[in-house]
């Protein structure tokens, strides 16, 4: 089976893992019973050993397939339309049941047309043999630490350690297959399914989703594609806790054929102000409040030293130990596949300033937070207070040396800037004089250290003249003016193309040029999906007193919103030919296209009036 493009993918998912759907039917990815779970289909990852669900047209000569969403829902259609008929197979998974059930319904709608069903599981990412059983209500898999349950309305049979079969469907006629964890209490007893009952659960599903996207207040332009991009941060919220997971793969590269293959179904601390902001401007106060309550644990937990850990498991755990999977080939070739990931060992002083940014915006959109929160609180903006001017691995988790990044002491400055402003706000207790001092000096700092006169920009660490996107957040925090000379040429100076000494090819932003930045890894990589809307807010604020700058962030925006998949999906990079790399979806950077087009949308307003 060949390998299907990464962008050919859409998602479904029940807030405890979530399954990706390739257009020619194949479930190639899914982790179970959790999102960082084993994968049970990793058919992306090495397409001879990584396992398959596939259910799709037996004979695929001139059938042309496509993806659709139901309309506000996170119900997968992939239709497949050829010369004998019209057909497609609808894929959920209900989002309301406390098992989790993946249910891939088959339609035909004109005509008739022969299908293939071929589920071959290889569980613990194919390290764990299986046995399989056939019973005449579908087929049982039997591995080590998960069973697994295969119901069907078509008759099933066993082929080696999986199952393939093929039926015919003629025009109005139906099948259902529903794949799940076995009960504990299953015995030979088999839970058969019904063509009706999976036509219920696919209502029920289709109104969970309709039910919760009605609560969003996001009235403005591209509301179909901010909308898309919600529903995508829902499907990557882990419900038991409220944690938001990077993206729901492992080892998608960033570089086909590249090393840059790393495991994001974590949940990142310095997602937290854009996933709290993403929100909260949308009007999903109730999933903040669900986020802020992870937050507040993490908080609660602290390192003996009062610091914070990077990344943590969606359980809250904090061993995330990175070992390679040699025996799968990953994707198109691109080795090693990891799992875990050892940023939650580095040093990375940019996440304060992400998780008082987060907080503060919690506070005064959501809920005012707990006296025992800031205390806390208060021990971590003193930590920073202790350690802002040490070298770290910065925002782009560099696998090379140390460095005074930019971007990690601006994000210190918004750890201090946000507790003081939460002190006064709240009237809370504070080292202010001591805060107060200390943000005066980041700030002069970087301005001293940070500047370059010769680039005429703000540039990624001390003492370099290489550039670094993340600094275009300097307006979003209000570290400098949208409109300040120094923020305008730093802006000036990551718009010029890669090959003249910018960040920029085509419309997109690469986060820093791999030429003249050691990251400790060999190769390139696509441009940074996140970083160009940045940019397309930077230019936005901007553009309140140039209308030039607003309508240049406006066509990298609509170049953007042409570059997502055909469902509207975004993974972490986008690659010379528009193709898709790195994990998908990617929440980063749905986050950011909520934020890029709120803001957008109210400057182009105010033009208007």
């Amino acid at each position: 089976m060949a390998y299907q493009a990464i962008e050919d993918h859409g998602i479904i998912g029940d807030l405890h893992t979530a399954a990706l759907v390739a257009l020619d039917g194949s479930i190639d990815w899914l982790c179970l019973p959790h999102f960082d779970s084993p994968s049970v289909f990793a058919a992306i990852l090495d397409d001879r050993k990584g396992g398959v669900f596939r259910i799709g047209p037996a004979a695929t000569g001139g059938v042309r397939p496509r993806h659709f969403y139901w309309p506000d829902t996170n119900v997968l259609v992939t239709s497949f339309l050829g010369p004998g008929g019209a057909s497609e197979v609808t894929d959920f998974m209900p989002a309301f049941n406390q098992r989790t059930q993946l249910v891939r319904r088959v339609r035909v709608f004109r005509g008739s047309m022969a299908f293939r069903v071929e589920c071959r599981p290889a569980f613990n990412y194919g390290r764990h043999e299986h046995q399989t059983r056939i019973f005449p209500e579908g087929a049982r898999f039997h591995s080590p630490d998960l069973h697994l349950e295969l119901a069907a309305t078509r008759p099933l049979d066993q082929d080696g350690s999986g199952i393939a079969s093929e039926f015919v469907l003629e025009e109005g006629q139906t099948a259902t297959f529903i794949l799940r964890p076995m009960a504990e209490n299953a015995g030979e007893n088999f839970a058969a399914t019904s063509d009706a009952e999976s036509l219920e659960l696919l209502e029920l599903t289709a109104g969970y989703w309709r039910n919760w996207l009605s609560r969003s207040n996001y009235r403005g332009r591209w509301r179909e594609m901010v909308e898309r991009s919600a529903l995508v941060l829902e499907l990557l919220t882990y419900e038991p806790t409220g944690a938001v997971v990077a993206a729901p793969t492992c080892s998608l590269p960033e570089r086909l054929g590249g090393a840059r293959n790393w495991d994001y179904r974590y949940n990142w601390i310095r997602d937290a102000g854009f996933t709290l902001y993403g929100l909260l401007r949308i009007g999903f106060t109730d999933e903040a409040v669900r986020f802020m309550g992870w937050l507040e644990k993490r908080c609660s937990e602290l390192d003996p030293d009062g610091s914070l850990q990077t990344v943590y498991g969606i359980d809250g755990r904090k061993d995330l130990t990175e070992e390679k999977l040699c025996h799968l080939e990953g994707y198109r070739g691109s080795g090693p596949v990891r799992i875990g990931n050892a940023a939650y060992l580095q040093m990375q002083l940019d996440i304060y300033g992400a998780l008082l940014d987060a907080v503060y915006l919690y506070n005064k959109y959501a809920s005012p937070i707990s006296a025992e929160l800031w205390k806390d609180l208060r021990r971590l903006v003193n930590w920073v207070c202790d350690h802002w001017r040490g070298v770290d691995n910065g925002i782009w988790e560099v696998r090379g040396p140390q460095q005074h990044f930019v971007y990690s002491k601006l994000m210190c400055w918004v750890t201090v800037d946000r507790a003081l402003r939460l002190a006064l706000r709240r009237s809370f207790p504070a080292d202010r004089d001591r805060w107060f001092k200390v943000r005066d000096e980041i700030y002069q700092e970087i301005l001293d250290q940070g500047w370059n006169s010769s680039r005429r920009a703000f540039v990624q660490s001390y003492g370099s003249s290489a550039l670094d996107a993340a600094n275009l957040v300097m307006p979003l925090v209000f570290f400098m003016s949208p409109n300040d000379p120094m923020m305008l040429d730093t802006i000036a100076a990551i718009n010029q193309p890669l090959g003249q000494g910018g960040l920029m090819g085509g419309h997109l932003v690469f986060r820093y040029s791999s030429e003249h930045t050691d990251d400790g890894l060999a190769g390139d990589e696509g441009a940074f999906n996140m970083c160009t809307f940045w940019l397309v807010e930077a230019l936005t604020r901007a553009g309140g007193a140039d209308p030039s700058r607003l309508q240049e962030a406006r066509l990298i925006f609509e170049n953007m919103l042409g570059l997502a998949n055909q469902v509207g999906l975004y993974s972490e990079e986008t690659g010379v030919s528009g193709e898709a790399l790195g994990n998908f979806p990617q929440a980063f950077t749905h986050m950011g296209l909520i934020s890029a087009a709120f803001n957008l949308d109210r400057a182009l307003g105010n033009v208007s009036k």
